[in-house]
């Protein structure tokens, strides 16, 4: 199923998301760009918004609901070597580059207590983000200090800036390229609608780099 069709499909089954679906879409073409231009995504979020975080990673770095082998000349080369070779040919899949900034628990407790915790995710942007790359900022409310930092920073440094909210956006809206603000008054309904969004960026970004 094409981008649009699985974006039908998305807003046919989560009414509520009607609103922002323009936005969902900006999000998608503007996350395509980024990897077309070989860029790679960052991720930041609080709490359950972390653990967003960390899911949406984890379907961009391996195959999330399609194959990923492979190019014809790494399996080539790999088979090439052996059998340990041969292993990696078969089993290793493509993937799209993201990093989720919610980890580093080393850097991230020797910066809070030297410098000042608030500005962790956005020291993180400054080390690793570059023009061409994006970030996807979450916060449910759009007022977590931390994490508008970050979006602060990486739009300085021109990285395409995504936010993922609810209620009226918070700062955060006013800080991102794009904002998908999605209904929903406590911050569980707000979660409960932020999981098919990001579920549907997955799948859109799957189809158009693996098509089958």
């Amino acid at each position: 199923m094409s981008a649009p069709n699985l974006l039908d499909a998305l807003i046919s089954k989560h009414a509520l998301l009607a609103e922002c679906e323009e936005q969902i879409a900006a999000a998608r073409d503007m996350l395509v760009r980024t990897f077309e231009q070989r860029g790679k995504l960052l991720l930041c979020g609080n709490g359950g918004s972390a653990a967003d975080c960390d899911h949406i990673a984890s379907e961009l770095l391996k195959g999330f609901e399609r194959a990923r082998p492979l190019t014809e000349d790494l399996r080539a080369r790999l088979s090439a070597q052996g059998p340990e070779g041969r292993a990696l040919a078969e089993r290793v899949q493509r993937g799209l580059p993201a990093i989720c900034l919610t980890g580093h628990p080393s850097f991230a407790s020797a910066f809070a207590n030297d410098v000042e915790p608030a500005m962790t995710f956005a020291q993180l942007v400054s080390a690793l983000g570059r023009s061409g790359d994006a970030l996807l900022a979450i916060s449910t409310s759009g007022r977590a200090r931390n994490v508008n930092l970050a979006a602060r920073i990486a739009r300085t440094l021109g990285l395409a800036t995504i936010g993922l909210t609810g209620r009226d956006g918070g700062e955060l809206a006013g800080l991102c390229d794009v904002a998908i603000i999605v209904a929903g008054e406590t911050t569980a309904d707000i979660q409960e609608l932020h999981l098919p969004v990001y579920h549907y960026l997955c799948r859109a970004l799957e189809a158009h780099f693996f098509p089958e």
